[in-house]
């Protein structure tokens, strides 16, 4: 079988990139670090059906979608050409973006702390016993970790900060946590960003719910509003603020002067004579002390009714038989 040359690669490779543009419009841009041939052939099995997973080198996919861009017309995939940067692949997809993230998400696996690596998380040593024996204390006092003999095996005392996330790991860290069984961190592909028909965004974008929506929907409205009153700008959302507020000017100028309409003429009669306003609750609240007393009267009433019909007798016997 010939081998085919990196010229005839290279085409293949820019006619199935071009062939997945125009059959998907979703993709997720993903990177690939420390990502295992096995475990990736897992992820394409686990995706099989609705999504399709494409590697690469960077610049033969920015390469592609370059021409397929010039020959389609579809400029809005070149949104697409910034994100290809580390080394990242692509998942092409037509279900659910936000089912296929964490799809994506399960398929990590534990790897050992290399020598050299850059530790994507804390690392912390729990105490307890290690199960080696006392001649293994060198590596512990190396690394200032505090430790002592217990039935002839070494047991760190406190818990201790082994690698800091973004340090990178030392000959030392890595040879404690191997003898330890420790394998601290875990790998797979990770959803940097978010292409969707065109447009990119964050794939935080898609833990959002509709409670989460309805909020900041409700946070840019008041943000409107507040902008709209500060600039004296007519929106649909201040237009009932602005409503109460010109109310208000004009009431606080009728109450000034001798102007006057007629939404203004009942707070003025009161201002007036402050005594009917009094009235006025003290009517409201003897209509409330005389539903209150119905109420009571009627209770009263009941109460009587039933001592009454304790006092009759029952077909000419009392409650006891006798005549």
């Amino acid at each position: 079988m010939v081998k085919a040359t990196k010229a005839e690669k290279k085409i293949a490779y820019d006619a199935k990139l071009c062939q997945l543009i125009d059959e998907f419009t979703q993709i997720l841009v993903v990177a690939a670090d420390n990502v295992g041939s096995t475990q990736l052939q897992n992820i394409r099995k686990g995706l099989r059906g609705d999504s399709v997973v494409l590697m690469g080198k960077n610049t033969m996919m920015k390469r592609s979608v370059k021409i397929h861009a010039e020959n389609t017309g579809n400029t809005g995939i070149l949104n697409l050409l910034p994100l290809l940067q580390g080394n990242v692949g692509l998942i092409f997809t037509k279900g659910d973006l936000k089912e296929v993230s964490e799809e994506v998400a399960k398929y990590k696996v534990g790897a050992p702390a290399r020598v050299g690596l850059v530790a994507p998380i804390d690392v912390v040593v729990q105490p307890g016993n290690t199960g080696l024996d006392p001649s293994q204390t060198s590596f512990f006092q190396v690394l200032n970790i505090p430790t002592k003999i217990n039935k002839g095996t070494v047991e760190i005392i406190t818990p201790v900060e082994l690698i800091k996330q973004g340090d990178k790991v030392g000959s030392s860290e890595a040879a404690l946590l191997a003898k330890l069984g420790i394998r601290p961190f875990s790998y797979g592909l990770v959803v940097q960003s978010v292409y969707d028909n065109g447009s990119v965004f964050s794939p935080e974008v898609l833990d959002l719910t509709e409670d989460d929506l309805v909020q900041k929907f409700a946070a840019g409205i008041s943000m409107v509003t507040s902008l709209a009153l500060a600039i004296s700008y007519p929106t649909l959302a201040a237009a009932p603020h602005m409503f109460i507020n010109a109310y208000k000017n004009a009431l606080a100028i009728s109450v000034a002067t001798e102007y006057t309409f007629p939404q203004a003429e009942k707070v003025k009669e009161y201002l007036k004579d402050p005594s009917k306003f009094a009235v006025a609750v003290a009517a409201v609240s003897a209509d409330a002390g005389g539903g209150a007393s119905a109420g009571a009267a009627k209770v009263e009433e009941k109460k009587e009714v039933v001592e009454e019909s304790d006092e009759e007798d029952y077909g000419g016997f009392d409650m006891f038989g006798d005549e």
